[in-house]
């Protein structure tokens, strides 16, 4: 009847290096994107920006005000 010994400083050390990796895995798939994808969204932001920019109606003159 013999149990295997084990350091339990070392384990728990072990296990929270385990947990940290498993989290990082979990952040990188959530979380990550590649230098291309960045780049595709901030030009498409960008030509959406520049076309929402395009249909504005320029100021006019005297503002609109109701009076009584």
């Amino acid at each position: 009847m013999s149990a295997d010994i084990v350091n339990l400083r070392r384990a728990r050390k072990e296990r929270a290096r385990r947990e940290r990796e498993s989290q990082a895995a979990e952040n990188r798939t959530k979380f990550g994107r590649t230098k291309a994808e960045r780049e595709q969204t901030a030009a498409v932001s960008d030509l959406e920006r520049r076309r929402h920019d395009a249909h504005r109606l320029a100021p006019s003159a005297k503002p609109d005000t109701i009076e009584d």
